[in-house]
């Protein structure tokens, strides 16, 4: 029962499918670069970013076309390495007004796929910490539906509800089989002792 609920909710599409930082910071005048990876069923497709904190209404920057070619709009890139199973999106030339909830998103019949991103940009003459924010792991969000705050945080989900108990039952069983398998050998040990104590 617990594994076959486990393979459903891990077949789900969009589970574990796309990772970024929390957030990036870059200085006024200069560039700032966001790494997304995914998981290897997505190579293909088409990956996008997005401005906006709304997931449902935010606006698309730039768009990759399934390949691993540079695509360039504005001040704006993004490349596709698939082999690496990663895409780069680079601002150039960035401003103040840039700072903003952005999205690494990737394309799909349905509800696309996507991470949210705060990009914050700092004026000149600030030092940078060169500290960047762990990684996120969301989303089976779609952007045809769903507010960007009530995507689901999957892996969380399947840690306490699923994969605890299931680690835990499965020490248990364990546990179990070996008892039956020991009691044998401590009991032929008991009956060898008691017969060489009566031995005359």
């Amino acid at each position: 029962m617990w594994l076959w609920l486990v393979l459903l909710l891990l077949s789900l599409p969009g589970c574990f499918s796309i990772q970024g930082p929390r957030s990036v910071r870059g200085l006024e005048g200069g560039s700032v670069s966001v790494q997304c990876n995914y998981t290897a069923e997505w190579e293909t497709y088409e990956k996008w970013w997005c401005r906006g904190a709304d997931w449902t209404s935010c606006q698309i920057l730039v768009q990759t076309n399934g390949s691993e070619q540079v695509m360039k709009r504005d001040r704006v890139s993004i490349r596709d390495n698939q082999s690496h199973l990663l895409f780069t999106v680079t601002m150039e030339d960035v401003r103040r007004d840039d700072t903003d909830t952005y999205w690494c998103g990737i394309s799909r019949h349905g509800p696309d796929l996507g991470i949210s991103i705060k990009v914050t940009i700092d004026p000149v003459g600030m030092i940078l910490s060169t500290w960047v924010s762990p990684l996120s792991r969301t989303t089976t969000s779609g952007r045809a539906g769903a507010p960007s705050d009530s995507y689901i945080r999957h892996h969380y989900i399947l840690l306490v509800f699923l994969k605890v108990p299931i680690l835990l039952a499965l020490v248990g069983a364990v546990l179990w089989l070996k008892g039956p398998q020991q009691r044998p050998s401590i009991y032929m040990n008991l009956s060898s002792d008691l017969v060489r104590d009566t031995a005359p």
